[in-house]
């Protein structure tokens, strides 16, 4: 299941306090989908790793009260009091079983020793696939059936989305556009120690903006992605010299085409981070008299990435021209 319709879904969830349980390889952004969730809502959000806990972490410490002449729990200070948000339990299936039994009460009936989570509050966990290589431990049934579980699949259209919401480097965005297979090249059986994934492209972007010299560059993007991905990445960057001027292209409407693939991906991305920064309807209007020139397939997806992402443009004189011209693409 795609990560937009996962949002969806859990946003949902979470209103009515159902627990949910969130499946997916290595690096694909499933705890990132929750926290924007509790973000977008406007509510607290705990992240607990319990694989690195024992089993009284969760439950507390026995005392002995004085006044009732009993052992009493001492609730532990991470767990939420008051209010409202998400409790992440990620990595869960990575604890330990007896971590994970300590856990079955607070899931399915909302406290544990003396602690009871409040009304407000909602469960979300999240684990990698036993068949990923990761750290794992098989989940038993009387847990995994205290949620409702569902699979976060790897979609390089919702990536980009992402990618363009939160500023990712343009060499980066176009890239996946050209290769959408090196979004995600993990594979269980490999021994690799680098991959490329969603979390792993996040370090690229980083490491661009770190200014590490030429001759280092490639082995430190090897290191986050792998090195025939990396390879295969600093060649696309090369044919950013070859752009027509975007700028001009935005001011006027008018400006070179080119044949080339790899070019053409690199463009349209190029046009659509400069009218994502600077929002001016001139701009808009000329960038779409731009794409009325431009091949089909790269016209629609400048569009459509301008659309997801806000843009609104059916007001426009040149969108009514572009609508005519590229209709049957969109049917």
């Amino acid at each position: 299941m795609r990560a937009t319709e996962l949002i969806e879904i859990i946003n949902s969830l979470v209103e009515q306090r159902v627990p949910t349980f969130l499946w997916g390889a290595p690096g694909i952004g499933k705890s990132s989908i929750v926290k924007q969730i509790a973000k977008e809502r406007g509510v607290g959000f705990i992240d607990l790793r319990l694989a690195l806990m024992d089993p009284t972490d969760l439950k507390g410490i026995p005392f002995y009260d004085k006044e009732s002449h009993t052992a009493l729990w001492a609730p532990p200070a991470f767990l939420p009091r008051e209010g409202e948000g998400i409790l992440f339990l990620d990595e869960l299936n990575s604890a330990p079983p007896s971590v994970q039994a300590s856990a079955y009460q607070l899931i399915l009936d909302r406290k544990v020793g003396e602690y009871e989570l409040p009304d407000g509050w909602a469960i979300v966990a999240a684990g990698n696939r036993e068949g990923d290589r990761g750290v794992t431990y098989r989940m038993p049934t009387p847990l995994a059936n205290r949620f409702v579980h569902f699979e976060m699949e790897v979609s390089t259209e919702d990536w980009r989305f992402w990618a363009y919401k939160n500023g990712v480097n343009e060499a980066i965005i176009s890239y996946i556009s050209y290769k959408n297979e090196h979004l995600f090249t993990f594979e269980a059986k490999s021994e690799a120690k680098s991959f490329a994934t969603p979390r792993s492209w996040e370090f690229v972007n980083s490491i661009l903006n770190a200014n590490i010299s030429k001759e280092l560059l490639l082995d430190t993007l090897s290191g986050a992605v792998g090195r025939e991905v990396a390879v295969s990445f600093l060649s696309f960057i090369k044919v950013m010299h070859k752009l027509p001027n975007i700028e001009n292209i935005l001011s006027t409407g008018s400006g070179e085409y080119s044949d080339e693939i790899d070019v053409l991906y690199a463009l349209s991305t190029g046009l659509v981070s400069a009218c994502l920064r600077d929002k001016n309807e001139e701009y808009l209007e000329n960038l779409l008299i731009y794409t009325l020139g431009l091949k089909g397939e790269f016209a629609v997806m400048i569009v459509q990435d301008l659309q997801r992402n806000g843009i609104t443009m059916e007001h426009s004189k040149a969108f009514k021209e572009w609508v005519q011209k590229f209709a049957y693409l969109l049917a």
